[in-house]
């Protein structure tokens, strides 16, 4: 039997996805918590979420997933920085057509927000942010 690789690419594409897993635990956990124990509006709520998911997939992805970049901390910050506010920005955007524009219940909203922002925040941080 030989031994089957998968591409690099899609290798860390796999340990991306696992990655935003724990990130998104980290994001819907807040969103939960705060629309529901604290009463907040969707939109706040979901962007306090974001902030958690992001500071978490940072530090796991610089860790774990894209761990042989030469690239500095204070370099791959800033530049996670930026592609994270434009996730940001996604995020707020697509979650208030969902929620407030169509209506759909928030958790639909934010999950499938999830996965779009989540193929814009693979592609920006390997090829931008990590890339070495």
């Amino acid at each position: 039997m030989s031994d089957v690789r998968l591409p690099p690419v899609l290798q860390q594409f796999i340990a991306f996805f696992f990655v935003g897993i724990v990130a998104a635990i980290v994001h819907f956990g807040l969103l939960i918590a705060l629309k529901e124990g604290y009463n907040w509006q969707f939109i706040p709520a979901t962007l306090i979420g974001f902030v958690g998911g992001a500071v978490t997939s940072y530090t796991l992805n610089r860790n774990h997933t894209f761990k042989g970049t030469q690239r500095s901390h204070a370099s791959a910050f800033s530049r996670f920085f930026l592609v994270a506010s434009i996730g940001f920005a996604l995020t707020f955007i697509l979650n208030y057509g969902f929620n407030s524009v169509l209506n759909w219940h928030y958790l639909l909203a934010q999950v499938l927000t999830t996965i779009i922002v989540m193929f814009w925040n693979f592609l920006a941080n390997r090829i931008w942010t990590f890339n070495r």
